[in-house]
């Protein structure tokens, strides 16, 4: 398997967690993204939408983390719950993470840490921090008196949520303020296979 990344995207973490975690063999493929390769036409010959990642799996190419978590545990029986209603909450709390939680995250990181200053538009990163923080009480609170976000062991919806709160640029997120996702993020780093996104995939920028 190929998975195109790299090493600051955390959708892409999240499915090259997956593959760790289900023991698959796999290669990242650096994708030059600040520099444009993503938009490239021969970039879009793999991915119309011009993203990454995009999982590559002999004949069958696929873009989206949610679709490449799903498939990477369809395809090994890792990591998908044990019945189907818990296969369907799964599902629930992946549309949950792409819409409330990573995409804001993922938004608010490169703001603040990708982007001059100077072109960062006024007043977006204190509102995206107000979302974002409306996001983190959600998954505290359903992680209070559990240890994983469905059923009793790890699955992709764990890892589809996780996927950006390794990371040490700041976007106003700190562990400590959130002890039930803390205690959670321990659990996870503490699985076999786990291991912190820069020491995964290449980045972008390896002296920041």
């Amino acid at each position: 398997m190929k998975l195109y990344c790299f090493g600051e995207s955390g959708n892409a973490y999240k499915c090259a967690l997956a593959l760790e975690m289900a023991e698959l063999d796999w290669t990242p493929i650096h994708v030059d993204f600040f520099r444009g390769e993503a938009r490239s036409p021969e970039f879009r010959q793999i991915n119309p939408m011009g993203e990454v990642p995009v999982l590559v799996d002999g004949e069958v190419t696929l873009t989206q983390s949610g679709v490449i978590l799903d498939y990477i545990s369809s395809k090994t029986g890792a990591l998908g719950g044990r019945s189907a209603a818990e296969r369907r909450d799964i599902l629930r709390w992946l549309f949950w993470d792409n819409h409330k939680l990573s995409t804001t995250i993922g938004t608010t990181r490169f703001l603040m840490n990708f982007l001059p200053p100077e072109k960062r538009p006024e007043g977006v990163v204190p509102f995206l921090h107000g979302r974002l923080k409306a996001a983190y009480r959600v998954l505290d609170d359903h992680l209070a008196t559990r240890d994983w976000i469905v059923g009793d062991g790890p699955t992709i919806a764990d890892l589809s949520c996780c996927g950006y709160l390794y990371y040490p640029e700041p976007f106003g997120f700190d562990r400590a303020d959130w002890p039930h996702v803390d205690a959670w993020l321990g659990r996870i780093a503490g699985l076999p296979g786990w291991r912190h996104p820069y020491d995964l995939m290449t980045r972008a920028f390896p002296g920041a």
